[in-house]
């Protein structure tokens, strides 16, 4: 049980780990030109390259569960945060495709421990405080993640050599793993169970639903460029301006979600947030002029933003699977929409088009909606799942 004094020193340090983590994930995202470069490989080299990243979160997400009931939060993400300083650097010096494969492994390890255990203290952190806190800890990565491609992209564009550059982004993280040190919990969840367990129940059901969301966050990501400068006719030089316009309402409604999630409860804001979410996708997809698509994906962006927190909430307070495999099982299975949703965007689009494709995350989306009303968010924590 956490003591009053340390909770504030808990929450500062939960929220400066997901900084942290949005922080190295999108120095990397700046990264792979450079790594492209210097291994001279194909495009599909390149994107079964990156699979890898995705391949070592994948296996190690499931076991953090136990790694953190074992020694504890704070010995896990620090391990974990040392993991990717050591590997950062060699990703922008290799040159031979199998040894930036196996870097990305052991990156990707670092990352998806560092996920998934921070998640496992933001539930902790947020079961003893008396205001939802979940939006704001997730809406932290997403500025982090501005910060990291901001500051990375700054530096080499001031002439910074590649390896300085990258020297800077792991002192800041440094210095803020420092700062978060002693607030981050020295335990986690007992064990219980075993170390991984397929997810069922409502556990499975709110895995769906971040299954969902991450899919459609993986679609704007990788195909927004693409959909705006072919389908929408819009200038290639401006083709980020669909991503960029869905992370900043992402952020902006995280900042402010934990009081909205207050104010009007957790099926209300996925409810409404679904539906958001399907309007943007339905201005993208009938509107034919791409400044009002820029609107449509903000509202993708506003829409999907508080939806995976609250379902974080939920699984700390659900009783039907011990949480220290719970927490590790929803993540993975949410993540493995980040890592397949834009491969299935494409082969839908390759067998009919693209607008097609995002007319399904559409129907996806209100599907989370009604989904959310099974779950029946707002009861769960005070009576039997």
């Amino acid at each position: 049980m956490l003591q009053e004094k340390q909770g504030s020193t808990s929450r500062l340090a939960t929220r400066l780990a997901f900084f942290v983590a949005g922080f190295i994930t999108a120095t990397w995202a700046v990264l792979v030109p450079y790594a492209r470069s210097n291994t001279g490989v194909s495009d599909a080299t390149l994107g079964s390259l990156l699979l890898c990243l995705g391949v070592g979160a994948l296996i190690t997400m499931p076991i953090t569960g136990a790694l953190t009931s074992r020694f504890g939060c704070r010995k896990v993400i620090i391990a974990a945060l040392v993991l990717v300083i050591l590997v950062l650097p060699l990703l922008a010096v290799i040159t031979q495709p199998i040894l930036l494969g196996l870097a990305l492994l052991l990156f990707g390890i670092g990352v998806g421990v560092t996920d998934c255990a921070m998640n496992i203290q933001a539930i902790l952190v947020e079961k003893v405080s008396t205001v939802p806190l979940m939006s704001g800890f997730h809406g932290l990565y997403s500025v982090g993640g501005i910060a990291g491609a901001g500051l990375m992209t700054l530096l080499l564009a001031l002439g910074i050599n590649v390896t300085v550059s990258i020297g800077v982004i792991i002192l800041c993280v440094v210095v803020l793993a420092v700062l978060s040190y002693p607030g981050l919990l020295t335990y986690a969840n007992p064990k219980e169970g075993p170390a991984f367990a397929v997810p069922h129940g409502i556990v499975l059901l709110l895995g769906i639903v971040c299954f969902s969301v991450f899919l459609t966050e993986g679609t704007v990501l990788d195909w927004s460029a693409v959909y705006l400068t072919q389908v929408r006719a819009m200038p290639e030089t401006l083709g980020g301006l669909g991503y960029t316009c869905f992370a900043v309402a992402m952020t902006l409604a995280r900042l402010t979600g934990d009081k909205v999630v207050r104010y009007f409860g957790r099926l209300k804001v996925v409810v409404a947030g679904s539906v958001i979410a399907a309007l943007g996708l339905a201005m993208v997809i009938f509107i034919p002029v791409w400044h009002l698509s820029l609107i449509g994906y903000a509202l993708v962006g506003a829409g999907c933003a508080n939806i995976v927190p609250v379902m974080f909430s939920v699984v700390g307070q659900q009783t039907v699977m011990p949480q220290s495999v719970a927490v590790p099982a929803m993540t993975t299975l949410g993540y493995l929409g980040v890592l397949s949703g834009p491969a299935i965007i494409g082969y839908v689009a390759h067998f009919s088009s693209l607008s097609i494709s995002f007319c399904l995350v559409l129907l996806l989306m209100l599907f989370v909606g009604g989904l959310a009303f099974k779950l029946n968010l707002n009861q769960i924590g005070s009576s039997t799942d």
